[in-house]
């Protein structure tokens, strides 16, 4: 049971690698990653089955995200970052002609959302930082926690569960990682104008992609609460 507990953060990763590197690719190649990927967590679950070393699956796993992370980050760049696109010229005065102001649009579009993504990075990574420290935390002074929550009892001693809290945190952050991929996706399709990201507060919500269409104003908001007559 404690490898599957652990292995299924490692076939998160290798879905959300293949959702990456399978993109708009063709058949054949789509079937040889999915192959590869397929491999790959293939030979993690043996060998870790055979090691029983949680240190392997830490590895193992730190660096596949490590990859998928830095691939994103790489194509995120490339994609929105104005000054990094192909074609791109710098605006000198207001523009003039409708070219030149969509030309604008764009370039002032693609730079808010790709600030908001590297605000989604940090959260995520830094929700895997605070995870990892806990759980490192856990495993050095597990005998000191354990006689706490023994005097603490419950439920508050379930407070002092290390390895809980890591599940909490990676879950957190896998969820920032699978919005952002959602989010890039659009963007390496050309559909930035058709979704938006609704991420209400940093701290106390967590974002979501939706379509434009979906996503009611303030002011249709207010008129279908005037109609209701609330």
């Amino acid at each position: 049971m404690q490898l599957l507990d652990e292995l299924s953060m490692i076939y998160t990763t290798c879905i959300m690698f293949y959702a990456l590197f399978s993109h708009r690719q063709s058949r054949q190649r789509s079937l040889l990653i999915f192959l590869c990927i397929s491999g790959v967590a293939i030979f993690i679950t043996a060998y870790y089955h055979y090691l029983q070393d949680p240190a392997f699956h830490q590895n193992a796993f730190a660096l596949l995200t490590t990859i998928l992370v830095l691939r994103s980050m790489y194509i995120m760049e490339k994609l929105l970052r104005p000054s990094r696109q192909s074609g791109y010229s710098p605006q000198r005065g207001e523009p003039s002609t409708y070219e030149e102001k969509e030309e604008a649009r764009k370039a002032a579009r693609d730079t808010e959302i790709l600030n908001t993504m590297w605000q989604m990075i940090g959260c995520g990574l830094g929700a895997v930082a605070c995870g990892f420290l806990v759980w490192t935390l856990d495993n050095i002074y597990c005998g000191v926690l354990r006689g706490w929550r023994r005097e603490i009892g419950l439920p508050w001693g379930i407070l002092l569960e290390g390895h809980g809290w890591w599940h909490i945190m990676t879950g957190i952050a896998a969820y920032y990682n699978l919005t952002w991929a959602v989010w890039l996706s659009y963007c390496r399709d050309g559909k930035q104008d058709e979704v938006r990201l609704v991420w209400p507060s940093l701290f106390t919500a967590v974002p979501d992609v939706v379509k434009k269409n979906n996503v009611k104003s303030s002011h249709d908001i207010d008129s279908s609460i005037s109609k209701k007559g609330i």
